[in-house]
C-alpha cells in the first residue's frame, strides 16, 4: 500500500510544477512588471505555503496548536548573511502581527530580488537544521523539496514589484484557486494525443483531490481553533464572575471601613473634652484609628486593581468574540469551497472514465473511435 504521506509530497509537488510553468508563461505573454494584484503570482504563493507547511511540527499556544514556517525561513539569515536584509524589511513592515503573515511577506521579498531558489536551495542542504521544525517525512526534508527548489530558478526571469503595505497577509486564507489548471484541451483523432488528454486529466483529478485534503485540513483547523476560542470565553467568563463578586466584597470593606473611620473621629472628638483622665485610651484609640485607615487605603488599591482586572477581562471577550465570528465564518466559507471541490473531482472522474473509453475504443476499432473523439470534443 501506497504511503500516503510519499503521495502529499507527490502532490504538492505537481502541484508547484503547474503554478511555476503557468506563472512564467503567463508572465512572458504579459510582458510588464508583476503586481500584487496578478493572479497567477497570488496562486504561486499560496501552493508555496502549502508546500513549506507539508509536515512542520506542531507547537503548543494558549489558543491551542500553531504551526508556522518562519521559523524555518529565518535559518536562511544564519546560513546567507546577505538574506538579513530581507528578514530586517519584514520586521520593519507595519501591521505584521503573526508568524505566517511575516513568512508570507518574507516569500514576495526573495521573489521580488530574485533570490527565492538561491535561498530555498541554502536551507534544504541543511537538514541537520531543518529537522527542528519539520518532521523526518516532509517536503522540505525529502527529495521533492529539491526538486521544487530547482524549479524555482526559472522565475528569475520575472519582474515584480509587490507592494504589501496594504495587503493583510497575516488573516489571509491560503485556498488554491484549482481552475487556474484544469483546461480543456482540443481533441485529436491520434491515439497519443489521446492517451495525453487522459493523463492530464488524470493528473488533474490528484490535483483536485489533493485540494480536497488541504481544504479539509483547513475545516478542521478552523473548527478546532473555534473549539479553543469557546473554551477560552467560557474560562474569561467564570474569571469575571469571580472577579465580580471579588469587587462587591471589597466594596462593602470599603463601606464597612468608612463607618469604623467615621465613629473613630467621633469618639476622637468625644475623648478630647476628658483627656486628662483618658489620655491612655486615646493614644490607643488613635492607633486604632490609624490602622483602620491604612487598612481602608489597601482596601481601595485592591479595589482599583479588581476593576482594572475587570476591564481587561470584558474586552478580552469582546475581541473573542469578534475572531469566533471571523473563523466561524471562514468555515462556512471553506465549507461551501470544499463541497464545490467534491462536485468538480465528481465531474472531472466521469470525465476520466468517459476519455478511457474512448481510448480503448479506438485501440480496438480505429476508424470507429474516431467518430467518438470528435462527438465527445
Amino acid at each position: 500500500m501506497a504511503d500516503p504521506i510519499a503521495i502529499e509530497r507527490l502532490n504538492l509537488m505537481n502541484m508547484a510544477k503547474l503554478s511555476i510553468k503557468g506563472l512564467i508563461e503567463s508572465a512572458l505573454n504579459l510582458g510588464r512588471t508583476l503586481d500584487s494584484d496578478y493572479a497567477p503570482l497570488q496562486q504561486f504563493f499560496v501552493v508555496m505555503e502549502h508546500c513549506l507547511k507539508h509536515g512542520l511540527k506542531t507547537k503548543k499556544t494558549f489558543l491551542g496548536q500553531n504551526k508556522s514556517f518562519w521559523g524555518a525561513l529565518e535559518l536562511v539569515e544564519k546560513l546567507t548573511p546577505e538574506a538579513g536584509e530581507i528578514t530586517a524589511s519584514v520586521k520593519d513592515l507595519p501591521g505584521l502581527k503573526t508568524p505566517l503573515g511575516r513568512g508570507r511577506a518574507w516569500l514576495r521579498l526573495a521573489l521580488m530580488q530574485k533570490k527565492l531558489s538561491d535561498y530555498m536551495k541554502t536551507i534544504i542542504n541543511r537538514k541537520d537544521l531543518l529537522s527542528e521544525f519539520y518532521e523526518p517525512n516532509a517536503l522540505m526534508m525529502e527529495e521533492e523539496g529539491a526538486v521544487i527548489a530547482g524549479l524555482l530558478v526559472g522565475l528569475n526571469v520575472i519582474d515584480a514589484n509587490l507592494c504589501m503595505k496594504g495587503e493583510d497577509l497575516d488573516s489571509q486564507v491560503g485556498v488554491i484557486d484549482f481552475s487556474m489548471y484544469l483546461k480543456d484541451g482540443g481533441h485529436s483523432s491520434k491515439s497519443t494525443e489521446g492517451d495525453g488528454q487522459i493523463t492530464a486529466i488524470l493528473d488533474q483529478k490528484n490535483y483536485v483531490e489533493e485540494l480536497n485534503r488541504h481544504l479539509s485540513a483547513s475545516v478542521n483547523n478552523l473548527q478546532a481553533k473555534v473549539d479553543a476560542l469557546e473554551k477560552s470565553n467560557t474560562k474569561l467568563t467564570e474569571e469575571l464572575a469571580v472577579a465580580n463578586n471579588r469587587i462587591i466584597t471589597l466594596q462593602e470593606d470599603v463601606e464597612r471601613v468608612k463607618e469604623e473611620s467615621s465613629y473613630q473621629l467621633e469618639s476622637r472628638k468625644a475623648l478630647r473634652s476628658d483627656s486628662a483622665a483618658d489620655g491612655q485610651t486615646l493614644g490607643e484609640t488613635r492607633k486604632q484609628l490609624k490602622e483602620e485607615t491604612v487598612l481602608r487605603l489597601d482596601v481601595e488599591k485592591e479595589l482599583e486593581v479588581q476593576i482594572g482586572m475587570k476591564q481587561e477581562m470584558e474586552l478580552s471577550m469582546k475581541m473573542l468574540e469578534k475572531d469566533i465570528c471571523e473563523k466561524q465564518d471562514a468555515l462556512v466559507e471553506l465549507r461551501q469551497q470544499l463541497e464545490d471541490l467534491r462536485a468538480i473531482n465528481q465531474q472531472i472522474s466521469h470525465k476520466t472514465q468517459v476519455m478511457e473509453a474512448a481510448a480503448d475504443q479506438y485501440h480496438h476499432h480505429p476508424h470507429l473511435s474516431t467518430s467518438l473523439f470528435i462527438h465527445i470534443s
